[in-house]
């Protein structure tokens, strides 16, 4: 009986679940399960096929009537059925039930957020882009898979149950093993600055972080944080690669070379640093297609992408805007705009850069430290603009055209008490770059590619000096002219091999001005060289992608001279395990062009270096040899990087060193040699990033007519070290750094003697300045809205303990007591400054 009653109710039980449920069997789309119940009880649904493509459910019994098997599907999926007319039914989904897939994309190496990833469901036309953010929103209304794609990652396939119905995951994405290759570290000081294969330095401003003392990613400024990169008087327009001067770094703005690199005469970078560009820094191993420098190459390529974007800004220098708006599905434009405010208001920033950089009015007796004052009254202001259009030709070509125009313009008038008179003087000063380059570039192929390119650039500075010592009126000018074709072509070989190829003609014409009006006094000179080069590259990536390595050969021909210049190049990495990997870098390099100083007065004494060309006589073409061997370790985010270097540059003059000195007025050829080894240890734990980087170099110069033959570079710094943390916990950034170096050179004069109207110094070079310590701090947070609106405030502040550091020091003779006078250039004191920035 007991048997017979389980029995019982478990055939009940079967019967109730047959009559009133579904079918064991597997999920099936809600579309083909509407077509079977239409084609069996003879209706018609009338639904939105994008509301009912999501839906995968068990089909109900089919020995359920009609109604049944409708509320069956509508409790599934909340979908609502109305009657149009017996045989008519609509299908309707509840409003509230309507449903998003959202996420955020992460990259698995640096935790980065991942922007302009294509997410899109398989075999349809739905899709959309993450933002800045990694974010991403997508309607639930498909059964399909979802495809994650972007160029630099691989590719990810996940189902719709991977995901929170209106819940937003995060997703972790790896970069694919081309962008692994590229890169040594990912992070190198901050986010946003990445060490790569080839030895080059790349930073991104789009994804900066911070760094101490920086309220924006400031390219020059972000420059001078790497080892081996500095600037004695802490300048832009003054940044010493390796021990080089400025003036052997090249340096090109979307293929137009740039002349000037600073506003406020090198304060800050002449680069609005809100573009959305890619700067690269190369000290060695340069690619060929790169000539006319004998230090780094630093290359700054605007992103030519057609998201839409906005953002103005204002910091206590200036205000600034950027606009990337698409004309048509092809083509776009970008436009951004800097000018200063300082000839309106003057703010605590403005008068400490302006007392940094006019401070050696101020004069100090050698022998009684009597302080003689100029009173001044200025007018100064910058700015700065580029335009970038982009316009896709077909499908496998695109043209790109830029422009991009430098300003800085200063009005002096300067007063001074002398016997009881108050004597005034005005001055101007003026400096302006105009460049424009066309780049055409075409993609034959998968494996052949092709650019065109067509540059120019123009760079003009003059003055008007009229002095306070006395009547003289001096005015100078200096202006170049630089312009071009150059063609590249890429092959690739196979999987191993990629050979390029190209032809680069460049005209470049320098002219130099001077007049004087007591005693009269007009020069005009006017140079121009022409130099062709061929171009000849290949690249080498071994099959178990450990061994990477490029060779390339620039040979240049200079008609004026008749002369061939052979340059190789040649660039070696290899990865010895997952952790660690070697890398070797060589180069022979040229130079045509160069900045010389004739007088320190010249440009007001303060932009006094002016552009010349090398004749091959008294002015030599300037060559140099580097080669560097580095390692770099990087394991649990530690990572430790060194790399030594051997550096020797030949055909330099005593004119393009600045020599403030005996050798001042001396025109004599020499070199310089420079050893050394820079050292970078890094560990990031979470959401702070802290850094140690020490370089030690001994810098020579060799003068054969000139005794004595050999005594130290003006730019010698023998030890540098930084250090800085930064939190990075967004909206929040905090970094806080400090950097010390060893003084530079300086040349005491020998027992406070004058003989024939002259100084008489000790030997060259053979003292030194005091250390230079300085600590900076910068903060920022940003606030975010929706449709990527965004808010950015932030401070810095430079030389946080006010340290009174010594930069440079120079003598002069006072023909009034026939005495000794020394002028002392200091480091820029305490300096404020904030920023607020809107995006949209």
């Amino acid at each position: 009986m007991r048997f017979k009653l389980c029995f019982s109710c478990l055939f009940f039980i079967a019967l109730v679940l047959q009559a009133t449920a579904q079918d064991k069997g597997n999920t099936i789309e809600l579309k083909t399960i509407l077509i079977s119940i239409s084609e069996k009880e003879n209706i018609v649904f009338n639904y939105l096929e994008n509301e009912i493509a999501v839906f995968k459910i068990i089909p109900p019994n089919p020995n359920l009537n009609l109604k049944e098997k409708l509320d069956y599907i509508s409790k599934t999926t909340h979908l609502k059925f109305y009657f149009i007319t017996e045989n008519y039914i609509s299908i309707v989904l509840d409003q509230k039930q309507k449903k998003v897939l959202c996420g955020y994309l992460i990259d698995s190496q640096t935790n980065e957020k991942i922007e302009n990833a294509s997410i899109n469901y398989i075999s349809t036309t739905i899709f959309t882009v993450s933002d800045e953010k990694g974010y991403f929103e997508l309607p639930y209304n498909s059964s399909y898979s979802i495809e994650i794609s972007h160029l630099g990652y691989k590719k990810t396939v996940l189902e719709t149950n991977k995901f929170k119905e209106n819940d937003c995951i995060e997703l972790v994405l790896n970069p694919n093993s081309s962008q692994l290759n590229e890169v040594i570290a990912e992070v190198y000081l901050t986010k946003g600055i990445s060490k790569k294969i080839d030895g080059s330095f790349e930073i991104q401003p789009k994804k900066f972080s911070i760094l101490p003392g920086l309220t924006e990613p400031d390219v020059f400024q972000t420059m001078k944080q790497l080892p081996g990169i500095s600037s004695i008087d802490e300048t832009v327009s003054n940044i010493n690669t390796r021990g080089g001067s400025h003036d052997q770094n090249l340096f090109i703005y979307n293929d137009i070379r740039l002349f000037q690199t600073g506003h406020f005469y090198g304060l800050i970078s002449v680069l609005n640093p809100n573009l959305p560009n890619k700067i690269n820094i190369i000290k060695n191993g340069t690619s060929a297609f790169y000539g006319e420098s004998v230090s780094s190459t630093v290359t700054i390529s605007a992103d030519s992408t057609t998201e839409k974007r906005s953002s103005i800004g204002l910091n206590l220098l200036n205000i600034d805007f950027n606009t990337h708006f698409t004309i048509s599905n092809k083509s776009s434009l970008a436009i951004s705009g800097r000018r200063s405010y300082t000839d309106f208001f003057r703010s605590p920033t403005y008068t400490n850069y302006f007392q940094r950089i006019f401070q050696n009015t101020i004069v100090t007796n050698f022998s009684d430290n009597q302080n003689i004052a100029f009173n001044t009254n200025e007018n100064f202001y910058f700015y700065d603009a580029t335009l970038q259009f982009n316009q896709k030709i077909k499908e496998k070509s695109n043209l790109q055209v830029n422009f991009i125009t430098i300003s800085n313009q200063l009005d002096l008038n300067q007063s001074k008490e002398e016997n009881n008179n108050t004597i005034v003087k005005n001055s101007t000063l003026g400096q302006k770059s105009l460049g424009g380059s066309l780049i055409f570039k075409t993609d034959w192929n998968s494996k052949n590619t092709s650019k065109l390119i067509l540059y120019g650039s123009f760079y003009k500075i003059d003055s008007k000096n009229e002095s306070i010592i006395g009547n003289q009126i001096f005015t100078q000018e200096n202006a170049i002219l630089d312009t071009g074709i150059r063609m590249e072509n890429s092959h690739i070989l196979n999987a191993q091999f990629t050979f390029k190829n190209g032809y680069q003609f460049n005209e470049i014409g320098i002219q130099n001005f001077d007049k004087v009006n007591t005693p009269s006094f007009s020069r005009k000179t006017k140079e121009v060289l022409h130099n062709h080069a061929l171009i000849t590259e290949i690249e080498y990536l071994s099959n178990n992608q450990k061994f990477n390595s490029s060779f390339g050969i620039r040979h240049n021909y200079i008609s004026q001279f008749n002369t061939f210049i052979f340059e190789p190049r040649l660039r070696i990495n290899y990865q010895l395990s997952n952790f660690f990997s070697t890398q070797l870098l060589a180069e022979k390099k040229n130079q045509t062009s160069s900045q010389i100083i004739d007088l320190q007065q010249d440009f007001l004494g303060v932009e006094k270096r002016r552009w010349i060309l090398v004749n091959n006589e008294d002015i030599p073409i300037v060559s140099s040899n580097q080669i560097a061997l580095g390692i770099t370790f990087k394991k649990r985010n530690w990572l430790f990087s060194m790399d030594n270097f051997y550096k020797k540059v030949e055909g330099i003059t005593s004119k393009s060193q600045g020599f403030q000195n005996q050798l001042e007025f001396e025109k004599i050829i020499g070199e310089y040699t420079t050893i050394g080894s820079e050292l970078l240890v890094q560990k990031q734990i979470k959401n702070f990033t802290s850094w140690i980087s020490y370089t030690i170099s001994k810098n020579n110069y060799t003068f054969d007519f000139f005794v004595p033959k050999k005594f130290p570079n003006n730019f010698d710094i023998q030890h540098n070290i930084g250090l800085g943390i930064i939190y990075n916990f967004n909206p929040l950034k905090i970094a806080l750094g400090s950097k010390w170096f060893t003084g530079r050179p300086t040349t005491l004069p020998l027992n406070n003697s004058i003989e024939d109207n002259s100084i008489v110094y000790n030997n060259p070079n053979s003292d030194r300045l005091p250390n230079y310590f300085q600590t900076n701090i910068s903060a920022g947070y940003t606030f975010s809205f929706k449709d990527l609106y965004k808010l950015q405030i932030g401070v810095s502040i430079q030389n946080a303990f006010n340290t009174k550091n010594i930069l440079n020091q120079y003598f002069r003779i006072n023909q009034n007591t026939n005495s000794i006078e020394k002028v002392t250039i200091y480091s820029l004191e305490l300096t404020p400054n904030a920023y607020v920035r809107y995006s949209f």
